[in-house]
Order: structure tokens, then C-alpha cells, then sequence
């Protein structure tokens, strides 16, 4: 099947990618749970959206199409915040789409700027497994390696001091350079924050040979913060990253430093390593200046400063004068 379909006329987001294709999908009336794979269908007066297919392609919503997704969380300081009621879903009542990937939940605040999959869709129920236990995307988790040995491949550690600032772009970047000094073998790891089939499909595309993010392990997303199980789940990722043999290992944490949880993921990192190298992205020499000073309170030194602080040889020369830290533009390089 193509085109983000696996069974007839229902389409599957992406946030379902590890799912494998179900003969009949017929939905339950059940309270939809974090990650339960579950049925919808956008509203009549909705407008049209353009999601990412579950075979990672941009995939068409119209007014009354049905299709697969899962409730989940987001708190993002530049897109959508909402998630999922205590009691979870209730059949027959109306949602927001709160990414593209297909999470979904009650809407709590979204910004300003345009968002074109945030509309509303009514949930039709869960879908069981022949059990008759609802699925979740946990139960097609990677399984946790035999051998969990840490291989010492290098890290190297991208953070941002807010979502949309080039965290992606610097990690690419460092990517291609590790490549062009003969690393074979790349792994990168989306650490936290919403999943994203196209980001992931990007590192692939310039040359890691794995990709990881927060689906891989179980959740839709690492948020909201402060969550109990969230220190599971990144022990989980890091024992599978870490105990690939690699060259080296690329993590990125999506959203801003404070917030999808990263703190405690550089908790459970540095627990297992001492020799992180950190790229920080900044979008102006202050900014760089507080996510340094903050990183330094975690206990993490900041190795070179990226992203919009370094587009110009003025912003660069204040950034480093400020931070005294060395700085790149990674942008095209």
C-alpha cells in the first residue's frame, strides 16, 4: 500500500510508523489512552491539513476523512500546548490535531503563528489487537539490546535555547563534517521533544546509518515535563544508542533546554558519560550567554556556539567576546 495507507480508506500517521499493518480495523468505544493507536476522523467544517503519512510523505486530510493516530502531549513554547484528559479520550467527542505527526489531545494554547494541521477531529475509539487489549505504540517499541555495553563512540550533544532556532541544522552540519573526516558509522538520536518522521528521514538522507526518537521508545512525545516514567524511557533509548557500535553518536534535544524534559535526559546522560561534546544553538549573543550559564549548572561545559548568534562576523565577534566560547556558522557549511 502507498501513500500513508495500510488499510482502505484509512490513512495512518506517522506517529504510528513502527505499527505493523492490521488486517481489519474496526474502533471500540473505549477511552483513548497516551499512545494507544485509535481512530478519528476530521471534522465536517474543518479545513483541510497536510500531516506526515506514516511512510513519512506530506498526506492530505479532508473534511471527514478517517484515520490513525494516538493521544499524546505537547507543551511547546512556539506551536501547540495541550494533551490528554486524566480519564483519556472519550468516543464521540471533538480534539486538536497538536502535531502532524498525528498526536492528539485537548488544546490548551497554541501560538500565534500559522499551524495548518491544528484543527479539530471527533475520536471514533481504539483499536484492540486479537486479545482484545487496546495497541500502543509501547507495545512495538525497540526492544532493549541483550548486550547493553556502552561501546565509548563520541558524543556529540545539541541543545537549543528555544524551538525553531537551527538545532537540526547545526546537528546535520556536524554530521557531514564526522563524515568527511572517514566516521563511517553515524547514529543520531532525537533525544526529546515531538516526533518527526521527516527529521529523522533528513539524518538518514545526509548519511547516519540509524535514526532514532522518542517513538522508537515508546512515546509520542517526551512531553509533558516532569513526568514520572520519562527517566524509563530515556534509559531505554540510551541503551540502545550507546551500545550500537558506532563512530560516533549525534543527540539532539528537540524544544528549547528547560523544557520536553531534557533536563532529566542530560541527568541520565551524564550518569553514563563524561566526555560530551556540546554544540549550543542560540539565536542572539544573549541568549547564548544564558544557555551557557544554565548548561554550566547542569554541569555541562559548552564545546562551540551555532545557529542565528553566528550569521553575521559582528553577531559572531559579540557572541564570542560575551561567551568566550568558540563559535561557528554551521549554515551551508
Amino acid at each position: 500500500m502507498t501513500g500513508g495507507r495500510r488499510t482502505a480508506g484509512i490513512k495512518w500517521t506517522s506517529v504510528l510508523r513502527r505499527v505493523p499493518p492490521l488486517p481489519t480495523i474496526r474502533p471500540i468505544a473505549a477511552r483513548g489512552r497516551e499512545g494507544d493507536v485509535c481512530a478519528f476522523r476530521l471534522v465536517a467544517e474543518a479545513l483541510p491539513i497536510v500531516i506526515e503519512a506514516v511512510c513519512g510523505r506530506a498526506m492530505t486530510l479532508v473534511p471527514g476523512d478517517v484515520f490513525l493516530g494516538t493521544p499524546g502531549f505537547r507543551d511547546s513554547t512556539r506551536w501547540a500546548a495541550g494533551g490528554v484528559p486524566k480519564a483519556g479520550l472519550v468516543p464521540g467527542r471533538n480534539y486538536w490535531m497538536l502535531a502532524d505527526s498525528g498526536v492528539i489531545g485537548d488544546l490548551a494554547g497554541a501560538g500565534v503563528l500559522a499551524q495548518g494541521y491544528l484543527q479539530r477531529v471527533e475520536y471514533l475509539g481504539s483499536i484492540c489487537g486479537k486479545d482484545g487489549q487496546a495497541l500502543n505504540i509501547r507495545h512495538f517499541a525497540a526492544p532493549r539490546p541483550e548486550d547493553r555495553a556502552d561501546h565509548g563512540a563520541p558524543i556529540f550533544l545539541v541543545l537549543g535555547t528555544s524551538a525553531e532556532v537551527g538545532k537540526t541544522t547545526a546537528a546535520i552540519a556536524v554530521l557531514r563534517a564526522l563524515l568527511q573526516k572517514r566516521y563511517r558509522c553515524v547514529l543520531a538520536l532525537k533525544a526529546t521533544g515531538t516526533s518527526s518522521f521527516s527529521e529523522l528521514a533528513t539524518y538518514r538522507d545526509y548519511g547516519a546509518v540509524h535514526a532514532f526518537d522518542c517513538i522508537d521508545f515508546g512515546l509520542p512525545t517526551t512531553y509533558p515535563s516532569e513526568r514520572r516514567d520519562i527517566g524509563r524511557v530515556f534509559e531505554r533509548a540510551l541503551d540502545l544508542s550507546l551500545s550500537i557500535p558506532a563512530d560516533a553518536v549525534i543527540v539532539e534535544c528537540g524544544g528549547d533546554m528547560l523544557g520536553a524534559n531534557v533536563p532529566p535526559f542530560l541527568k541520565a546522560l551524564k550518569r553514563r558519560r563524561r566526555d560530551i561534546k556540546v554544540i549550543l544553538v542560540a539565536a542572539d549573543a544573549l541568549g547564548a550567554l544564558g544557555g551557557k550559564c544554565t548548561l554550566n549548572k547542569m554541569g555541562l561545559a559548552v564545546t562551540l556556539i551555532a545557529g542565528p548568534c553566528t550569521d553575521t562576523p559582528t553577531l559572531r565577534r559579540r557572541t564570542e567576546n560575551l561567551c568566550g566560547t568558540p563559535t561557528m556558522n554551521l549554515t551551508g557549511n
